[in-house]
């Protein structure tokens, strides 16, 4: 019964030891994620650079490839007075799609038109985020995202 005791004492008891130190240990790095979670997060640095503005580029048509227009604000866009910048285009609405920028990123929205408007050939159905490179078909107008 003696050399049970001895051997319990000498092996088992170092092992529940450690057990008990890796069980705290795990609890201890949780509650540190848990913590650093709940923060809120830090600002960016002013070392972060600020990434140019997508613009809209023409494409078509043809008298006015190659020009830009950029978008800070809200821009409606259509064939009639209300809208910010007006196309002679039987294929557009009056007002037919807005742009606008939100958090530094390009969106487009369909204004209900007759004809829709398109992204990459698909339909904007929702407000829409844009990206370089997307080409948008509004009637007979097409728009390339640029930098």
């Amino acid at each position: 019964m003696l050399i049970a005791a001895s051997a319990y004492a000498t092996i088992v008891r170092p092992l529940q030891v450690l057990v008990l130190l890796g069980v705290i240990l795990f609890f201890v790095r949780v509650l540190s994620i848990a913590t650093e979670e709940m923060r809120p997060p830090k600002e960016e640095s002013g070392r972060r650079q600020r990434r140019r503005a997508l613009t809209l580029a023409f494409m078509e048509p043809e008298a006015q490839a190659g020009e830009r227009i950029e978008i800070a604000n809200p821009v409606v866009l259509g064939r009639g007075a209300p809208s910010d910048i007006v196309l002679d285009d039987t294929f557009l609405s009056t007002q037919h799609a807005r742009f606008s920028v939100d958090d530094g990123d390009l969106f487009i929205e369909d204004l209900g038109s007759r004809n829709g408007s398109y992204v990459n050939a698909e339909p904007v159905i929702h407000r829409t985020q844009l990206l370089k490179g997307d080409v948008i078909q509004i009637g007979n107008v097409i728009l390339e995202v640029v930098r």
